[in-house]
């Protein structure tokens, strides 16, 4: 796979994992109930190291990390549905990089990429767990 292509990807999940961060630390200030706003905004600050990671591995390719995002969807006014959502772009983030792991062929990105798809199952089963609790 050519550079420009791999850079192009990163660009994508860098700005997957903005999105993702700027909605989870909103809604960890909107949500009523402590310990999901507290696993929200945790994981929030995760999803802004996965954003250190990416724009690393970008700037060593010769790019420069995008901060160009579309409007924000945070999912809903109540809990369940805010949860929901989050659940949601965890599927789509895990789909992702599993995909983009099969394709790439730089070790080190590769790598960064399979760290960072663990850290996305965890957070899909973090929230899940948080969904399951309010029934």
């Amino acid at each position: 796979m050519k550079n420009d292509e791999i850079i192009r990807f990163l660009n994508e999940d860098f700005v997957r994992e903005l999105e993702a961060t700027m909605i989870y630390v909103y809604n960890s200030f909107v949500m009523e109930e402590c310990d999901p706003s507290r696993v929200t905004e945790a994981i929030s600050v995760d999803e802004m190291r996965h954003m250190w990671w990416l724009s690393d591995l970008i700037t060593k390719r010769g790019g420069k990390p995008t901060m160009e995002h579309k409007e924000l969807d945070f999912g809903g006014k109540d809990l369940k549905s805010q949860l929901e959502h989050q659940i949601q772009l965890e599927t789509n983030g895990i789909n992702r990089y599993t995909e983009q792991i099969k394709i790439i062929d730089d070790e080190e990105v590769v790598g960064v990429l399979k760290h960072i798809l663990d850290e996305e199952k965890r957070h899909r089963k973090e929230f899940k767990t948080r969904l399951e609790g309010l029934d």
